[in-house]
């Protein structure tokens, strides 16, 4: 799928929301994060996209660009050592700093529990709570010193879904994420610094594989969500975000927010 930023950006509010404002997004090659770097960028926020594959990094680059944005590529694999400082020293070397980090790049998948291997288990729990956690600890003196910021990490809707079956694992590393974001939410408040959860959904290539490959499943699938689709990641997930990011949300940390079209059952 492909959404194009609009020519006006939508206007002269949503184009200076974040103007100035500087947003390290991982996973952005693509999905959600492409969708959030996209509404990000359209609010007026300078991108600098991180993902394993340079070439998906570099064509919502020039999507960013041919709308007017700024937007920067580091292609790398987040779990490899040195590679979260070298996102940090990258967000300094192209734009002296940023305002805002988006936790989006996982690698847990859906599996049942006892098929799941010990050490993918582990490299799930690394790549996610543990980068993350990583690139918050990084983040936090530099947002402190550019007067705040926030910090955004992407959890799941399949970790209270009814029936959790294959969802173990995965749910359980995206329930750490949301701890570490209630934990940061109230350590670094006084710093200015924000932190809140977005459980999204909307298309990407593994679900528009799946929904193409299995449609009966699929149709009922998006008759459990009471909006009766599945987002767009611009419209429904990127733009909802830029908001959340924005001084007009200043007064919203530590909660999880669903954008999923009330499909998610939280308590």
């Amino acid at each position: 799928m492909s959404a194009q930023l609009p020519s006006d950006l939508a206007g002269a509010d949503r184009a200076n929301r974040l103007a100035g404002k500087v947003a390290v997004v991982t996973g952005g090659g693509q999905g959600v994060g492409r969708g959030i770097s996209l509404g990000l960028a359209e609010s007026g926020a300078a991108i600098l996209l991180v993902g394993r594959t340079r070439e998906k990094l570099h064509g919502v680059a020039d999507e960013i660009r041919a709308a007017g944005g700024t937007a920067e590529c580091l292609a790398v694999n987040i779990t490899h050592e040195g590679s979260p400082n070298a996102i940090i020293e990258s967000a300094i070397e192209y734009f002296g700093g940023f305002d805002i980090l988006v936790n989006n790049a996982n690698m847990a998948r859906p599996m049942p529990l006892s098929d799941y291997p010990d050490d993918g288990f582990r490299k799930a729990f690394d790549a996610g709570p543990g980068i993350a956690l990583t690139l918050m600890k990084l983040a936090r003196p530099i947002m402190k010193q550019r007067g705040g910021g926030v910090i955004l990490n992407l959890v799941t809707s399949a970790a209270v879904r009814w029936d959790p079956s294959n969802y173990g694992v995965y749910g359980a590393v995206k329930e750490a994420m949301r701890a570490l974001t209630r934990a940061a939410a109230y350590e670094w408040a006084a710093d200015g610094i924000r932190a809140l959860n977005i459980a999204p959904h909307a298309h990407s290539p593994g679900l528009d594989w799946w929904m193409e490959n299995n449609p009966e499943e699929a149709a009922e699938f998006i008759a459990a969500i009471p909006a009766g689709r599945v987002g767009d990641p611009l419209d429904d997930i990127g733009r909802p975000v830029a908001w959340l990011c924005s001084a007009e949300a200043s007064y919203l940390s530590g909660a999880t927010i669903p954008l999923d079209g009330g499909q998610s059952r939280w308590g």
